[in-house]
């Protein structure tokens, strides 16, 4: 009797696989093979930035050389995003049509006619035309590069690796400006076409080495290709069970039976891309609602608080702030390349760890704090006109870099990440190229205004109203984005489908069902 009191309390236990449920997972090792393809087709991104930043300096001296004036470079500057939404649109077709890894090297092809176009053009007619051309590389590589990254990543890291390709859109800005630092002291008919002609020199090497990529197992799947799916999946896998898993997931939002496991089956036409418009816009589901209506609102948050008018006008920025020289100017440049890639170096490696949520909040609130600071010392500094104000000088200066650090460290990357992630498969490459199309208008709105602009309400009325919009977006985020960190691809429609309750609530709610989830995965 005595034996049996002592042993009574074994009988309240958790059973062992109860207890290891409960217990946090480890963190799988890094996918090597899905961090390589992530690399490789992130690396499109290096083009585009390279493609806007150059511009910024390329253009004091292609005003000078073909003598232009400021509306020609407004226009010269801005036009590329309004010819990248329409890449970004034709990508979508494009991408369920080829597949994802041979969009990729087509808009590779693209950026090499753009650059060699812009480099040897003799006039200004002919420098637009390449930009054209660049810009539909631009909205190619925008919509391209996250929805390849976030099929192809596992759950564990795919705010990680979807985060790559604004990584290598910072790496890009950065080369810009040096370019435009290093061939600055040509002379003028040289600088700025062997800044453009640079270039068209890494899409040939990117182009063959993206050859040695996977396609996606996603696409590979709609396309009823299931053997090669499962090797994909199985080398870009954390485990074999999390492979199996991904590949009942994707077969079930792709309609193909889960006991199907023939090597090639057949599929719908509507997994060919057909009939995923009217899906999308004209009859979309409550939780499709919301998620378009997410990823529109992310996306035009992100451009319309002025990043791409500090990118491309920033040396006007400094000269106002009283860098007068074209040196001077074109080195601050260079610092803001800097900080705008150690910020999204920074943001990589926090995406799955601290999640999207706080992530893009803190980046929201440090980048209206900024702007209301850049937009004060420029006001003071233009109500001094014949004073040296070295204070403002340096308060402008250090808010332009924070400025950048904020976005890049939070919504310059969570944009991509975000709407690659939340549209359901076979909306996915439509549904990112919708976003991609939303940025490009509006960045192209802003980049092609803000000279008019700043010359009609001052800089410093620029940066106020640049501050208010990044306020406005602060508060979208805030009630209408939920958390999608350790969430699968295929659970966003549920996650969307619930009713927005706003606040901190919601991303508790949903972080701790992505804990749960992995927990089971691992037990």
């Amino acid at each position: 009797m005595d034996d049996q009191k002592a042993k009574a309390p074994a009988i309240s236990d958790p059973p062992p696989n109860q207890t290891l449920a409960l217990e946090k997972p480890k963190k799988p090792p890094r996918n090597k093979y899905a961090l390589a393809c992530a690399t490789l087709a992130s690396m499109t991104s290096i083009l585009l930035g390279y493609d806007g930043a150059v511009m910024s300096g390329a253009s004091v001296f292609i005003q000078k050389y073909l003598k232009i004036n400021d509306t020609q470079v407004e226009i010269l500057a801005g036009i590329i995003s309004p010819f990248a939404l329409v890449g970004s649109i034709a990508a979508g077709r494009t991408s369920d049509w080829i597949g994802r890894r041979y969009t990729i090297i087509f808009a590779a092809a693209i950026f090499f006619a753009g650059a060699l176009l812009m480099g040897l053009a003799p006039n200004y007619a002919i420098l637009m035309v390449g930009r054209l051309v660049a810009g539909v590389g631009v909205g190619y590589a925008l919509m391209i590069a996250p929805v390849y990254t976030a099929e192809i990543a596992p759950t564990s890291s795919r705010g990680f690796l979807t985060s790559f390709p604004e990584v290598f859109i910072n790496t890009g800005v950065l080369l810009g400006y040096v370019s435009n630092f290093a061939f600055a002291k040509l002379p003028d008919r040289l600088n700025w076409r062997i800044m453009f002609c640079v270039g068209a020199v890494p899409p040939i090497f990117l182009a063959i080495a993206v050859l040695a990529m996977p396609e996606s197992p996603r696409w590979l799947v709609m396309q009823g290709r299931l053997g090669e799916a499962k090797r994909v999946l199985a080398k870009t896998s954390d485990t074999p069970e999390e492979a199996q898993l991904r590949l009942l997931e994707i077969k079930e939002a792709a309609g193909i039976p889960e006991n199907c496991n023939d090597e090639v089956v057949a599929v719908s036409k509507k997994n060919h891309g057909e009939g995923v418009w009217k899906d999308l816009l004209l009859r979309p589901t409550p939780s499709v609602r919301r998620i378009l209506i997410a990823a529109i609102g992310l996306q035009f948050f992100q451009q319309a608080s002025g990043i791409d008018s500090v990118v491309l006008y920033s040396p006007r920025v400094f000269e106002m702030a009283g860098l007068k020289s074209d040196t001077n100017s074109l080195g601050a440049t260079v610092a803001v390349g800097f900080m705008k890639t150690a910020a999204i170096l920074v943001a990589t490696f926090l995406l799955d760890r601290v999640g999207r949520r706080p992530l893009l909040l803190s980046s929201a609130g440090g980048m209206v704090i900024s702007l209301v600071i850049l937009a004060s010392s420029l006001s003071v500094i233009e109500h001094h006109p014949h004073e040296k104000l070295t204070w403002a000088a340096a308060m402008s200066i250090a808010s332009v870099l924070t400025f950048v650090g904020s976005f890049s460290i939070g919504l310059g990357p969570i944009a991509w990440v975000y709407t690659s992630e939340i549209f359901p498969l076979r909306l996915r490459a439509q549904g990112a190229s919708l976003g991609t199309a939303t940025n490009r208008i509006v960045s192209g709105v802003i980049t092609m205004t803000f000279i008019s602009l700043y010359k009609t309400i001052t800089i410093a009325g620029s940066f106020f109203l640049y501050a208010g919009i990044a306020a406005a977006g602060w508060i979208f985020f805030y009630f209408f984005l939920p958390e999608t960190r350790g969430r699968s691809l295929e659970d966003m429609e549920v996650l969307f489908g619930k009713k927005p309750e706003g606040g901190e609530g919601e991303a508790e709610v949903v972080h701790r069902g992505g804990e749960d989830s992995n927990a089971k995965t691992e037990v």
